[in-house]
């Protein structure tokens, strides 16, 4: 055998000895294997993955306690104007209870005006001023992401993730990474294009399919197609429909997550620098009957 590679073997072993025997100590072992993991401090109340907490809600309102962006958000989801009182920015909730309030009697008053005179033009009146209410809702939400901890972590995973709920997109540009917006604006473009197309050709196959099978001897023209044949094209459209939805919910879901997760990899070295270092060390201990142990110290870079 190779004289300097039983050296090397023969260091390695004296190298590893002195810490074989700090693991084999019964008190080493003790003090390893027997943390709380029930621990019920402060530090293990934050960390709980409670969804959404009352007291943390209510008590950031009364400027009791810190609140999360992700407890105001949800919480202001039904409480309309908690994000603006827990900003303090009072002067903005009567903008947003009018907007939405406006928009919503706009839109009962156009609709009962539509039932009397059956004019479209009041339908279209009554939606638009249910929009609008819908926007003013949205952005109070969207309001109270951006006014969130002003100055604080950039960029924030909290904010990037309720930006993309909000706004598909948004968080990859809160995020700076404005090149991805052309693949989720295009996916979630042409999933909602082949949703709509294939529901009006579902919704057409259905009417074929129920003229074709009706029983009415009322009805003298049949369609050109047998009760088989449109059965069969109403459900492939159909399927292709709800595969369509899929892929939409997939394509908004996974900007939400990618908005998030490079909302916190930004703070990671993400270089081509991939490298290893091998040192001597001395390896202390801090049990004072064990003396430190010399050995070799490795460092990665990747």
């Amino acid at each position: 055998m190779n004289v300097r590679k039983v050296v090397i073997l023969l260091a390695g072993l004296l190298a590893a000895w002195p810490l074989a025997a700090q693991f084999r100590d019964d008190q080493f072992k003790r003090d390893a294997f027997s943390q709380n993991y029930t621990d019920t401090s402060q530090t293990a109340k934050s960390d709980s993955s409670a969804l959404f907490s009352f007291k943390e809600f209510f008590g950031g309102l009364a400027g009791k306690n810190k609140a999360s962006l992700k407890t105001l958000t949800m919480g202001s989801a039904v409480l309309v104007g908690s994000n603006q009182i827990y900003n303090r920015q009072y002067w903005k909730l009567p903008i947003i209870y009018g907007g939405i309030g406006a928009g919503i009697y706009g839109g009962i008053r156009f609709n009962k005006l539509y039932q009397q005179t059956e004019e479209t033009k009041y339908q279209t009146f009554s939606t638009l001023c249910y929009v609008g209410a819908g926007l003013a809702y949205w952005g109070s939400l969207l309001d109270g992401a951006v006014m969130f901890d002003r100055g604080g972590q950039y960029p924030n995973p909290a904010k990037a993730t309720v930006y993309s709920i909000l706004l598909p997109g948004l968080g990859q540009i809160y995020n700076g990474e404005l090149w991805k917006i052309p693949i989720y604006w295009g996916g979630l473009a042409a999933s909602v294009h082949f949703w709509i197309d294939n529901n009006v050709q579902y919704q057409r196959w259905k009417w074929i399919h129920n003229q074709a099978t009706s029983t009415d001897e009322t009805i003298t023209e049949r369609p050109p197609y047998s009760g088989e044949n449109a059965k069969y094209y109403r459900d492939l459209y159909r399927r292709y429909r709800d595969y369509s939805i899929l892929a939409t919910a997939l394509v908004y879901l996974i900007q939400v997550i990618d908005a998030n997760v490079f909302a916190y990899m930004q703070g990671f070295d993400v270089s081509d620098d991939i490298s290893m270092q091998l040192e001597p060390a001395v390896l202390s201990t801090q049990y004072a009957s064990m003396s430190p142990a010399v050995g070799m110290r490795i460092g990665l870079t990747f």
